[in-house]
């Protein structure tokens, strides 16, 4: 027989079934029996007979021998065999992961396939699969390893721990959008001085301050990561070293506001200027103590110059008028002086709103 004639017949084996079921057809279409085909190879008929009830794999000694016979290449067996077993492989961590579905209830699947970060799916093991590879891990037991063990420096926050799921997919989704924001080095004191081109952003729209400001993070080191808030996730922002030279500021605009947003913003700032490179600052709802305070305290002043806000306080005069004035005398968005007044207790919590603008995210 020319095997050469042999090579180009039409010939479309599924994968998934075992790689015997192939041989077992050639030596159908050639006329063979198991026999003749292990005296061509120089195998002992109990080999083949191994191989074709799919006990014994194809090696790649098999792989060539099979390729001499047959004339189909030995890659094509090979990798007939290779793929039969990753095929078993992935139906047993199918299985596997089937088993442990209720983990599954940790997180917003819902929401996080409304937003594309994750798809689902009908098979409970393969919808365990697709929130493993969201978070770039193999198994339940290494997210544990990574997210939920008493060394994982967010898990000491309160906020994480009201909702680890929910907050993990978020700082996840930060994660990957700085993954995508290419950065220079990170330069300490570069950074204090873009936050003070930073601060003048805050009059501009979304669309113009955006990119602005990851722009001007990024040529010191810093990502700035807009992720929206997950169901019962309650952070406001977070701040955190990805790696020794680049700094994730992540912000989920949770309140809606421009005030709400540029403090965040400037208190991330804060913890990635003043605090340790191997801390993680998660903020949410209840969040004091003297490093959130140290961090309070620079946005203040990095929004407000604390001489010019003594002033204005000093003057009593918190009409709309006197804040639209000092806003644009010390170069901010009115809002930002409005929610400053309203945490200092100088206005109420209802009084001069439509001054602050109101974001939303667009679909």
């Amino acid at each position: 027989m020319d095997k050469y004639n042999r090579v180009d017949h039409e010939f479309r084996p599924d994968y998934v079934v075992p790689p015997g079921e192939t041989v077992a057809e050639m030596l159908q279409y050639n006329n063979m029996t198991q026999a003749e085909l292990a005296g061509r190879m120089g195998r002992p008929k109990k080999t083949i007979n191994e191989i074709i009830k799919g006990k014994a794999a194809i090696t790649p000694d098999t792989a060539q021998q099979l390729e001499h016979v047959f004339g189909v290449p030995a890659s094509f067996w090979s990798n007939l065999d290779a793929n039969y077993r990753l095929a078993l492989a992935r139906t047993e961590e199918l299985k596997r992961l089937e088993a442990q579905s209720d983990w599954l209830k940790t997180f917003p699947l819902a929401a996080m396939a409304k937003l594309g970060w994750i798809e689902r799916r009908q098979n409970k093991g393969e919808q365990v699969r697709e929130v493993l590879d969201y978070f770039g891990v193999a198994t339940i037991e290494a997210w544990d390893a990574i997210w939920i063990t008493p060394q994982a420096a967010f898990r000491k926050s309160s906020v994480f721990a009201s909702s680890p799921g929910s907050v993990a997919a978020w700082l996840r989704k930060g994660e990957l959008t700085a993954l995508a924001i290419q950065c220079q080095p990170f330069d300490a004191m570069k950074f204090k001085q873009v936050t003070v081109e930073c601060r003048r952003l805050t009059g501009e729209p979304p669309e113009m301050f955006c990119p602005a400001l990851q722009n001007l993070c990024a040529t010191c080191g810093v990502a700035v990561a807009f992720v929206p808030e997950l169901p019962k996730s309650r952070v406001s922002g977070a701040a955190r070293w990805l790696t020794a030279d680049k700094a994730l500021i992540q912000l989920s605009l949770r309140y809606r506001t421009d005030d709400h947003l540029w403090f965040s913003f400037f208190h991330e700032a804060g913890h990635i200027v003043n605090h340790g490179k191997r801390s993680v600052f998660l903020e949410g709802d209840g969040m004091d103590d003297h490093l959130e305070r140290e961090a309070n305290v620079f946005a203040e002043d990095a929004l407000i110059p604390r001489p010019e806000w003594r002033k204005f306080v000093a003057s009593g005069d918190f009409s709309e008028l006197s804040i639209a004035q000092f806003a644009q005398d010390v170069g901010i968005a009115s809002g930002i002086v409005v929610g400053r007044l309203q945490h200092d207790g100088l206005i109420s919590f209802r009084g001069l709103n439509h001054l602050k603008r109101h974001f939303t995210w667009s679909t």
